[in-house]
């Protein structure tokens, strides 16, 4: 029985609840009935499971979706919040693919629960850095991102029958890119169904991806769950003050039910948690116990806590800036929902190469899931006038993101034969100066572009990716961007872990990648303590810069976590660290490194904090990282970014703050991010030589950047070194050097 089910072929197998449906425990009393999947008699929590399993709007159609899977190869489900449309679909060997990777623990946990078994056999879930699947698992919730680098080594997903791409109208990169190359596979693979699932109707163009010949594929409509009051409020004051005093206002009414608070940022957040509770403390003992909760999407077991039922009398405020409504599904005493109306977005430009932080309405369908989510007996109080105009759909977060490491991944995949891969939605526009470094006749985008007509933000991605010498001279991917492929990174960082094994500092180099790409370790405290925060993590200070900083409370975070005298939560907090960011980058250093070995690079003994180790750290650094350096234009902390002509400060948590009483001045530095918009500030410093940098950069990169005085700087030092060679036959070869100086042979 159970390899029939994990059996590729099983489409006209019914999922296991078909067995019992109409019956509950009572029904079964005296009968002994086996679990299918591992032979057990069904525990009683099974059928406590199942009542409520039948209560979901999605039950009612599975039947009609079961025989729609059979006769389709694509269908679409269209299912409000709570209707169970991510839980209750189990049809072959299946993979379902999330947006967050807690909320794909989450369903792993809650399905296994209601299939009655273990969870990492016969369902598992794979994220990030984490994995719990056995051979034998017939049903996979996995993220996005996760199943696309799956493609990788199987670009055909010939391991599953089923791939259900989940919260599509989200409208993700990755949901994007998974759907243009699902797509591509369903015209190689007629067995393969492709299952998506929407908590709102999808635009025409959106359907218009997997329109065949007969026209776009099914739509499997279910009743919207019905909303409940809506109230406007528009006061004229703010909105953050506002959605606190109806906070306070419920609380006082005494009504049942607890309440979610849709608002705009995590400082936002933060502050509420503290004045809730503040104000909590003046509330008489006969109105319950009041808890605000801070929700945030990649906080590990949140879902889990939020959906346990507080036998007490306790109403629970949830606090929230995540976009996606669906995060509360397992939430069902939620009676209050107050929605600002408001989210912030990451805008990236790719002139400047930059993201813009940007406050704008939340669109339409977002404000109906808002409004569903209390029920048809809640109350839902919109802070904003009701005839306030909002978009349609969400905005793609492709048409406003950084492309650059999705390019790669594209790349790469043409290589193993999935080279096409249709837009929804066009990712940029073109600009002159992207027709000049790639004509648009030479087309160096190959099979990636199919609606897109050589985008600006395509473009940009594939300049840079030319930069690090991840494309060959047809724009085809290069044995460097093969390997560079192969790491969970950004490409710098992957080209500086590359020039790392030739600069033997490797050791180092995984460290810095791997605090660079968890979340920052650094807690953000309130402006009364960042005296007192900065001189905690002074003790970690490296006189070399921000990257050498990083290794130091990587490994001091290490040598505590092995020291059994230590109690790691209370060093953390005492050095406001983040514990939780610190461990995702210990998974992501154990996780690179055996990417290494796999691949066989070298990997050099440490020689950290040697005169010689600094000097190769900042060499492999600025092999990734030329195009983000900057200089001190006037002495005062005003850095000019050297490709934009940008000008902007350090931020104040690094050693080089200029206004730290223990940083020396710094003329030129290498950055790791700029924060445009929210405080114009570099972020994750080290101080270069303008000489290293000449040494490190592509000829051809140097010689496309503006003109400033910068440049003219740098070009007399390139100018000098090369009349030192004695002629111009030496400064070819010389730059010649240059240029491949960082490459792994």
């Amino acid at each position: 029985m159970r390899s029939e089910a994990a059996g590729p072929m099983a489409l006209d197998t019914l999922s296991v609840q078909d067995s019992f449906e109409g019956s509950d425990k009572e029904e079964y009393d005296g009968v002994l009935e086996l679990n299918q999947f591992d032979g057990l008699p069904y525990s009683s929590r099974f059928y406590t499971l199942l009542k409520e399993r039948k209560h979901l709007s999605i039950w009612n159609i599975k039947r009609d979706f079961m025989d729609a899977l059979v006769k389709e190869q694509v269908v679409i489900v269209a299912a409000a919040t709570a209707t169970g449309r991510s839980s209750q679909f189990r049809h072959g060997t299946v993979a379902c693919s999330q947006t967050q990777a807690q909320q794909a623990v989450d369903l792993a946990l809650r399905v296994a629960d209601e299939m009655d078994v273990n969870i990492g056999h016969e369902v598992g879930y794979r994220i990030p850095l984490q994995t719990c699947c056995a051979d034998d698992t017939v049903l996979r919730y996995c993220t996005d991102d996760t199943l696309l680098r799956e493609m990788m080594s199987d670009p055909l997903l010939e391991r599953y029958a089923v791939v259900v791409v989940d919260q599509v109208h989200q409208r993700t990169v990755a949901t994007d890119i998974l759907q243009g190359l699902l797509k591509n596979i369903t015209l190689q693979r007629p067995d393969l169904r492709v299952v998506l699932l929407t908590a709102t109707r999808l635009s025409p163009k959106h359907l218009s991806l997997f329109s065949g010949t007969t026209g776009p594929p099914p739509v499997i409509d279910l009743d919207s769950r019905t909303a409940g009051e809506v109230v406007y409020s528009d006061t004229g004051e703010s909105y953050f003050c506002s959605a606190l005093r109806l906070v306070l206002e419920i609380h006082r009414s005494e009504e049942d039910g607890d309440v979610v608070v849709f608002l705009v940022t995590s400082q936002e957040i933060e502050l509420a948690l503290d004045i809730l509770h503040h104000e909590s403390l003046s509330f008489p003992p006969n109105l319950g116990r009041f808890l605000p909760i801070a929700v945030h999407p990649d906080q590990s077991g949140t879902l889990t806590t939020l959906g346990e039922n507080d036998p007490s009398r306790t109403r629970r405020v949830l606090l929230t800036a995540s976009p996606n409504e669906d995060f509360f599904w397992a939430v069902n005493s939620v009676n209050f929902v107050i929605d600002v109306g408001l989210e912030k977005r990451y805008v990236y430009n790719p002139r400047i190469r930059t993201n813009t932080v940007t406050i704008q309405p939340i669109s339409a369908s977002q404000a109906r899931s808002r409004k569903q989510l209390v029920g048809p007996t809640g109350k839902c109080f919109c802070i904003y006038p009701e005839d306030r105009q909002l978009p349609d759909d969400i905005r793609p977060h492709i048409v406003e993101s950084d492309v650059t490491s999705t390019v790669l991944f594209l790349k790469r995949m043409e290589i193993a034969g999935l080279g096409q891969c249709d837009f929804i939605d066009k990712p940029g526009k073109m600009t002159q100066r992207s027709t000049e470094k790639f004509p648009v006749h030479s087309n160096p985008l190959g099979k990636l572009v199919s609606r897109a007509s050589d985008p600006e933000g395509l473009m940009q991605a594939l300049e840079e990716l030319d930069y690090l010498a991840a494309l060959d001279d047809d724009g085809n991917l290069s044995e460097i961007g093969i390997i560079m492929s192969e790491f969970p990174v950004q490409p710098q960082l992957a080209k500086a872990l590359l020039a790392s094994c030739e600069f033997d500092c490797v050791s180092e180099l995984l460290i810095i990648a791997a605090m660079l790409t968890a979340p920052t370790c650094f807690k953000l405290p309130a402006d009364d303590l960042k005296t007192d925060v900065s001189r905690r993590h002074a003790k970690f200070q490296h006189p070399e810069g921000d990257h050498f900083t990083l290794i130091n409370i990587f490994t001091a975070f290490k040598r505590c976590r092995q020291d059994p005298r230590y109690d790691v939560d209370k060093w953390c907090s005492d050095f406001h660290l983040d514990r939780g960011a610190l461990t995702a980058a210990d998974i992501l250093h154990v996780d690179m490194a055996d990417t290494l070995a796999r691949i066989e690079l070298p990997v050099s003994a440490p020689a950290f904090s040697s005169r010689a180790n600094s000097v190769n750290v900042r060499r492999a650094l600025l092999a990734g990282f030329f195009m983000q350096v900057a200089r001190d234009v006037d002495g005062s902390g005003n850095f000019l970014i050297l490709t934009n002509k940008h000008v902007a400060q350090i931020h104040w948590p690094s050693g080089y703050c200029v206004k730290s009483l223990t940083a020396e001045p710094v003329e030129w530095l290498l950055f790791h991010e700029h924060s445009f918009s929210l405080d114009n500030c570099l972020r994750i410093v080290t101080p270069i030589a303008p000489e290293e940098f000449i040494q490190m950069v592509p000829q051809y990169f140097f010689s496309n950047l503006p003109q400033s005085e910068s440049k003219v700087l740098l070009q007399n030092i390139l100018d000098s070194s090369a009349s030192r060679c004695g002629d111009k036959k030496a400064t070819n070869s010389q730059q010649a050097t240059t240029h491949d100086r960082c490459l792994v042979q």
